[in-house]
């Protein structure tokens, strides 16, 4: 297959952006119902990347990131990750629990947990977008949680899919309580053949 990030043009980049938009209002409103207060998204900003490019994204390789990911299959094969670096993490877990932003973040049950079902529902709102908006089935598998450096994370897609797809659709995602927001970021790297899929469904010939 061509590469894929040549095949796609302005209006396609519109298509996923939209998707983006969809999914980032889903994710606000079930993150809204789950903690019963008003989160706020910014609208998500959306672009294809090599997956050699991701590291440089997170900070390097070597920053500390907690990371959820989740293996996808049905029409599409792949995985999707949301990953955090230490900092947004502790933020966003106090933010969400109402605790005052300065408090050490423990990575204890409650902790993890929280991170574990913010990745869920993010991941699950983006991949019902897309699944309405392609027509494509789309089921992502029980989510699993990492913390460790930023190359070490990207280290278990790299190894399944980097033989086969080189191509990430990149999300970043922007959480907002009051003033005080927290960037998260939201990697779909579907398989070469899926790609193929998806880019169809865009009106790639």
């Amino acid at each position: 297959m061509a590469d894929a990030i040549s095949e796609l043009n302005s209006f396609h980049l519109d298509v996923l952006r939209e998707i983006g938009n969809i999914g980032a209002g889903n994710a606000a409103t079930a993150l809204a119902k789950l903690l019963d207060k008003r989160i706020v998204m910014k609208v998500p900003q959306i672009r294809i990347m090599k997956f050699s490019e991701v590291s440089e994204v997170l900070g390097g390789a070597e920053t500390p990131v907690v990371g959820i990911l989740l293996r996808i299959h049905g029409d599409i094969g792949g995985s999707m990750m949301f990953i955090l670096d230490n900092p947004s993490s502790r933020l966003l877990v106090n933010i969400l629990m109402g605790k005052p932003l300065e408090t050490d973040l423990s990575f204890d049950e409650m902790t993890c947990s929280v991170l574990t079902e913010i990745g869920n529902i993010l991941a699950g709102s983006y991949l019902s977008a897309l699944s309405d908006m392609t027509g494509l089935k789309i089921v992502p598998d029980v989510p699993a949680l990492a913390m460790d450096m930023a190359g070490a994370i990207l280290s278990v897609p790299a190894i399944e899919f980097g033989k086969n797809s080189d191509t990430v659709l990149y999300i970043e995602n922007v959480f907002m309580d009051g003033k005080d927001s927290v960037i998260g970021d939201l990697f779909l790297i579907p398989d070469d053949l899926s790609y193929g899929k998806l880019l169809k469904t865009l009106g790639v010939v």
